[in-house]
């Protein structure tokens, strides 16, 4: 069976050093990061990563037993594509006299639900937001029309899951064992 993408996602507080633990523990089992993204949640103090990574779901599921032993990790988590809402931002920074030359150029922009951000003296900057397919689709397309900077970032994920963050740190805090059922999270 091939490895899949999956995505890794974990409450941590915001405490300095962790993306090095993190890392690490992913690197010792040769696992790739395809994508990475850290930022704040909903409770003050509390941070999100978000990984992606391709591998099996076992060897995944042992990192997850991994980054739950960190001391400054509130909850770690693996999902299947099918239980995260999900989206990815690309930039594509193409020359203004190419786009201006060619008036494909817009249509297929808007045919792709794109976005332009700016336009300058020389070039014109545009935004796609979507999965990872979705703007590497819009890249190939723009390929033949030389690119002069591309950009996409990590993947932003939330669960599908109807429980919140702050009620899974309310019932963490309250735990005798600090062990929870994660299963709904």
């Amino acid at each position: 069976m091939e490895p899949i993408e999956y995505t890794i996602s974990v409450l941590t507080e915001n405490k300095p050093g962790l993306l090095n633990k993190l890392t690490i523990i992913l690197s010792r089992r040769k696992i790739n990061i395809n994508s990475l993204n850290v930022s704040t949640t909903e409770v003050e103090g509390v941070s999100r990563y978000t990984i992606a990574a391709t591998a099996s779901k076992s060897d995944l599921e042992k990192v997850i037993k991994q980054i739950r032993k960190l001391v400054d990790v509130l909850g770690a988590f693996l999902y299947d594509e099918d239980q995260i809402y999900y989206q990815e931002i690309a930039l594509y920074k193409l020359s203004l006299e190419v786009f201006q030359r060619n008036g494909l150029l817009e249509k297929l922009i808007r045919q792709y639900g794109a976005k332009i951000i700016a336009i300058e003296e020389n070039q014109i900057v545009i935004e796609k937001t979507g999965t990872k397919q979705e703007t590497h689709e819009l890249y190939e397309i723009l390929k033949p029309y030389d690119i002069l900077e591309f950009a996409r970032s990590g993947r932003v994920a939330i669960s599908k899951s109807k429980r919140r963050t702050e009620a899974f740190i309310q019932e963490l805090e309250t735990s005798q064992s600090n062990t929870l059922s994660i299963k709904e999270f």
